[in-house]
């Protein structure tokens, strides 16, 4: 495995992650080292959806998108490092644990999604991770979650 760190921009998110408009929740990957662990970005922006009801007058990002967006953000590190682009890789969650909010996020947040595989390895069905989202390195949630990656036969 190489040990330069790649990045994933919107354009290869894309071709990985089958999720669009509303739910594509991670505007970009870096610090990708394999399937080992990277680093989601997430522009919070007032005209994203849910801040309409969640809530009037006081937008708030509700947690569930923090974690969606964080397992998004594994989902591109497994993506990229096993060359899944454009392959129609799928991936679904099966146990979301020890999941703890620290901190509201509000528009104009930039969410920093650290996430770090546990369990899994190329060939695997079934992951791992441990996740920490930041906002100005104060920490905004942290969550483990296993997920079963859906890769097609190659």
């Amino acid at each position: 495995m190489s040990t330069d760190l790649m990045t994933a921009d919107i354009g290869l998110i894309q071709r990985i992650l089958p999720h669009r408009y509303p739910f594509l929740l991670v505007d970009r990957v870096v610090d990708i080292d394999g399937y080992a662990s990277a680093t989601g970005i997430k522009n919070v922006t007032m005209n994203e959806p849910h801040f309409q009801g969640h809530f009037p007058g006081k937008p708030i990002m509700p947690g569930v998108t923090i974690v969606e967006a964080m397992a998004q953000t594994a989902a591109v590190m497994v993506g990229t490092a096993l060359d899944m682009a454009d392959k129609e890789m799928l991936v679904y969650f099966m146990a979301i644990e020890k999941c703890k909010f620290r901190r509201m996020v509000t528009p104009g947040d930039v969410l920093m999604l650290k996430l770090t595989t546990t369990r899994g390895k190329p060939g695997a069905k079934v992951w791992k991770f441990s996740g920490v989202a930041e906002v100005e390195g104060e920490m905004a949630c942290e969550v483990e979650f296993t997920a079963m990656m859906d890769l097609p036969a190659t």
